[in-house]
């Protein structure tokens, strides 16, 4: 009787590992396609479905009805091109190296060597494996739209795209590129259903200029945001957020019409956070931009949360997860996803067994940084640095740095406390800095930051302790 009991468990544990075997081969198999949507400048409360009293965003409501939604979700820098880096390649920008938007301009060198400068910045993409590149080792066909900072769009690994390369009128953000959305969807709407009649699995890369400024929606919009006691940039901002909504229906509407949703993963993120400035909003001296404190370039929730979800049709449970994840685990997410090579340097956690499975989410921190818009030296990544991060469970904790800063002069750093622990459950908007009370908490927080990437200088736990 024993030995009959232990073989049938052994048969039933064999059955289970070939019936795990074969779900990987037929996944492996099926190719599905990706559309990955990229919000550009919106902050995490900024939606329907996240409870905003105000801005309209049904598509995308419809959207999260039909999606693993993990309401805590991280970009680890807060900043466009960086982020957009991370996204494409799964690593922090600390490891791919594109720290900040642009070279910092330097009046004692010439503009020949600024030009040299940015082609360095903009190779660095040259030297590194890209989803694109890695799902057409499948056979994908892929196409980026919008945003787009790495030159023209093959040197991303894109076998279509809209952004030609540099120089280029605007081209700083991604010339042509930047049309879709405000001037309609037919490049990407076109490619799909060039890649379903070549019979190819396709990977889109939306990554509008929205609601990025500048905020002119149209009036039809605004009309419906312009209330007595709002600001008027207040209620522009909000029609932009309801604008790229409905551009959003349309790309996942034409998916239904094109007969591929079933087969298709549509995953949302934004690139970072945005906080409207109106006249009563408080700054610092010396502030110039047009979006509040603790919101784009900060480590602040304003700057990195993100809604992020994953939706496939009958294979990925609709639910409300209560995981911390992180766009780092975007990449390996779709790679997996498409059975296709994932590199071993890659820092993040593949989510499918998570939202397909209901398996755990084995982690205990997720880790960010932050960097000064111009980056200071494209081979040193310190010399521009401002903050690390770390959250692990209820708990954040900010390090504070003196990186080189040139075109938007952070002199408000240098006032903060360092370092800064916040309770994120109890406050969410981080305004009890809890460091004095918790120092332990903030000595081994501190630690796992140093292992996650040690830096050369300014020993924070030194310094502050």
């Amino acid at each position: 009787m024993l030995i009959e009991t232990v073989f049938k468990r052994l048969l039933v544990s064999l059955l289970a590992a070939m019936f795990a075997a074969l779900t990987i081969v037929a996944r492996a198999n099926e190719k599905p396609n990706v559309v990955l949507i990229i919000s550009d400048d919106q902050t995490w409360t900024d939606y329907g479905f996240m409870g905003h009293d105000a801005i309209r965003t049904p598509n995308l409501d419809k959207l999260a009805s039909r999606s693993a939604r993990f309401s805590r979700g991280y970009v680890p820098t807060a900043l466009c091109r960086p982020s957009l880096a991370t996204l494409v390649t799964g690593l922090y920008a600390h490891q791919h190296g594109i720290t900040g938007n642009d070279p910092s301009p330097d009046p004692s060198i010439t503009p020949e060597e600024y030009a040299r400068r940015r082609a360095a910045l903009i190779a660095k993409i040259d030297q590194l494996d890209t989803v694109p590149e890695l799902l057409s080792e499948r056979g994908y066909v892929s196409h980026q739209s919008g945003k787009w900072w790495e030159g023209n769009f093959s040197r991303g690994g894109f076998t279509h795209g809209m952004t030609r390369g540099f120089p280029q009128q605007g081209g700083r953000h991604g010339d042509d590129g930047l049309e879709i959305g405000r001037k309609g969807m037919e490049a990407v709407l076109n490619f799909i259903d060039e890649a379903k009649r070549d019979g190819k699995p396709f990977f889109v890369w939306y990554a509008p200029f929205l609601p990025h400024s500048p905020h002119n929606p149209p009036e039809r919009l605004l009309e419906e945001y312009t209330k007595p006691g709002r600001h008027e940039s207040l209620a522009k901002y909000y029609a932009m957020c309801e604008w790229f909504d409905e551009t959003c229906g349309q790309l996942v509407d034409h998916l239904d019409e094109a007969d591929v949703a079933d087969n298709t993963i549509i995953i949302y993120v934004t690139d970072n956070g945005w906080i409207q400035r109106t006249p009563d909003t408080k700054v610092p001296d010396g502030w110039k931009t047009s979006f509040a404190p603790r919101s784009k370039q900060s480590p602040y929730e304003g700057g990195t949360r993100t809604p992020i979800m994953i939706c496939w049709p009958d294979k990925i449970e609709p639910a409300e997860r209560a995981e911390i994840v992180s766009s780092i685990d975007i990449a390996p997410t779709i790679l997996n996803a498409a059975g296709a090579r994932i590199p071993e340097n890659l820092p993040g956690i593949d989510l499918l067994p998570v939202v397909m499975e209901n398996k755990p989410l084995d982690r205990a921190y997720v880790f960010g940084e932050s960097f000064a818009h111009d980056v200071a030296d494209v081979d040193n990544p310190q010399a521009s640095l401002l903050y690390r991060w770390v959250i692990s469970g209820k708990w954040k904790l900010l390090l504070t740095y003196d990186g080189k800063v040139n075109r938007y002069k952070a002199v408000h750093l240098r006032e903060e406390p360092r370092p800064q622990l916040f309770d994120l459950l109890a406050d969410p908007h981080e305004q009890v800095n809890l460091a004095g009370q918790h120092p332990a908490i903030v000595a081994d927080l501190a630690k796992q930051i140093g292992a996650w990437w040690p830096v050369s200088e300014r020993n924070v736990l030194t310094e502050y302790k």
